[in-house]
């Protein structure tokens, strides 16, 4: 039974706050893996696992609306009480868990990224987005057609494997990147991502802007392509990307991005205006720099983080997690900016445009580093004395709570892989010793779950110093055989990614996106909205 001071929230009240459009975070706080079974549309995905990481960019608020959810397994309540020492001040924690949603009459989504998802599928089916089947596209480039193939996915994405031919313009930079790309009105231009959403975006971005050419996407994407019998032909490693463009070109794209941002009902705000809303008093605002991370690494404005555009529009609730909040975006020409908010503004968010400011306003160089809470101050040990323990007669047990992905690629010998919220669950899982040993890349998951660990085990529970990044950094050896404490849940297998998927769970995926216009018409809590064609 949870204390008194933790107040619960039912279905009706969380309903109401999306229908009225206030501010209000629903924080899924299980794992990705979890999540991506079933949660309410606007559930953010905030493990309990990584909470102090992420918490400050994605709650940048403390006194907004926060409402913690889990499976019922008593992750909400944790959450709850951590994040209100952490200084959040109006936290509840939603009456029955998932279960308790379905019961009341809420819907349930799939996957991940799902309101980015259905508002593409709600594109497409308003729209009438144009599109190719992977057959058509494939017969085109044996024919060597004049055309161009873009494909709008992050860089990293598109290495892994890319139709071929195509070029990596990541989605916002469509509108200013392709002109230059296909200069003759009379080439096609095909977009495609993995799946759809990506691709309908993209498409639809290329004919809202008013290019010329003639545009369709590439018709459920690699997906598609695969399933079509064409996974074979995939490149994989590929480096083609977009490349500097002229001034009049850039100068083109603007306008035509600030007038199709004007109809999608954009505002836009000075430096001087936005001022008063760093504070994030009383009103939840992110600050985002949409153009690549290259550019903003180079040079960027004061507390503005980087989330390129189109990977904003696909995953909007990994950045802004409040729905109901207010969102500046800002880039250097007015294009990117503008074509990534007149698609936020049709999801239904307020949505600002900064009018470029003066280059010497980009007065911040270097990546993008999330806010953090204070570091508990705890036992630590160096690389080299762990390295001595590890060859003693009695070594301690090294505890990685880093995501299953990093552990996999390298970790010290004999680690084990462990969820921070499972941590008792992972401990009596592992071998008994008077030493455990916590780390992560960075060391920072050990610093903060230390105390909670030592409060359960029966040894002494240190913190790796600079975590496994600083072991590898002293020359120390890592390795990739398997131990795991916990279930690897820390992030959900997108059927759409990599190259080993069965054809079964690709096709499956694809039918989940196809009922997603009936899902939202079920839940009702959207406000998505269209702007017609010019």
């Amino acid at each position: 039974m949870s204390p008194p001071d933790l107040p619960h929230v039912q279905y009706k009240a969380i309903r109401a706050a999306l229908l009225e459009r206030r501010e209000i975070a629903l924080i899924d706080v299980r794992e990705e893996d979890p999540h991506a079974q079933a949660h309410p549309l606007f559930a953010a995905n905030l493990s309990l696992s990584r909470l102090e990481l992420d918490v400050h960019a994605r709650l940048p608020r403390h006194d907004v609306p926060i409402v913690t959810l889990d499976g019922g397994e008593g992750l909400a309540e944790r959450a709850a009480r951590r994040l209100i020492e952490l200084g959040y001040s109006d936290v509840s924690v939603f009456e029955g868990g998932i279960e308790g949603w379905r019961a009341a009459g809420g819907e349930l989504f799939r996957d991940v990224n799902a309101p980015s998802k259905a508002f593409g599928e709600l594109v497409d089916a308003t729209r009438h987005t144009p599109s190719l089947a992977a057959g058509e596209v494939r017969a085109l480039l044996e024919a060597q057609a004049d055309m161009i193939v873009v494909d709008v996915r992050r860089f990293d994405e598109y290495q892994t494997m890319n139709i071929p031919g195509s070029i990596n313009v990541p989605g916002a930079e469509l509108a200013l990147r392709v002109p230059e790309l296909a200069p003759n009105p009379a080439t096609r231009v095909i977009v495609n991502c993995a799946g759809r959403t990506r691709s309908i975006i993209g498409t639809q971005s290329l004919l809202d802007a008013g290019l010329p050419n003639p545009v369709a996407a590439l018709r459920n994407g690699t997906i598609g392509w695969t399933l079509a019998g064409f996974g074979d032909a995939l490149e994989h490693g590929q480096t083609r990307r977009f490349g500097p463009v002229a001034e009049s070109t850039r100068a083109k794209a603007a306008a035509r991005a600030r007038a199709l941002a004007g109809r999608a009902g954009v505002k836009w705000a000075t430096l001087a205006d936005i001022a008063p809303w760093l504070a994030q008093d009383g009103r939840t605002t992110y600050f985002i720099d949409v153009r690549d991370p290259s550019e903003y690494a180079a040079g960027h404005l004061p507390g503005f983080r980087s989330v390129p555009g189109g990977q904003l529009v696909q995953e909007t609730e990994m950045t802004a997690a409040v729905r109901g909040a207010r969102i500046v975006l800002a880039d250097d020409d007015g294009v990117r900016a503008n074509m990534t908010a007149s698609w936020l503004a049709q999801m239904a968010w307020d949505v600002y445009v900064l009018t470029p400011p003066d280059p010497a306003a980009w007065s911040e160089t270097g990546p993008w580093r999330a806010p953090l809470p204070p570091v508990p101050d705890v036992r630590r040990v160096g690389p080299q004395t762990l390295r001595e323990w590890l060859a003693s007669s009695e070594p301690p047990v090294v505890i990685d709570l880093t995501a299953h992905a990093n552990y996999r690629r390298g970790h010290i010998p004999g680690a084990w892989y462990a969820l921070r919220a499972q941590s008792r669950e992972a401990l009596a899982r592992l071998p008994k010793a008077s030493r455990y040993v916590l780390t992560c890349l960075s060391g920072l998951l050990g610093y903060y779950a230390l105390a909670e660990f030592a409060a359960l085990a029966e040894g002494e529970v240190y913190a790796l110093d600079g975590g496994t990044n600083a072991w590898e950094a002293a020359g120390l050896p890592l390795e990739t055989e398997e131990r795991l404490a916990s279930p690897p849940l820390d992030r959900y297998r997108r059927p759409y990614e990599g190259t080993d998927n069965s054809a079964g769970a690709m096709q499956a995926y694809l039918d989940w996106e196809f009922g997603l216009v009936e899902q939202l018409r079920r839940d009702g809590t959207h406000h998505f909205r269209m702007i017609q064609s010019a």
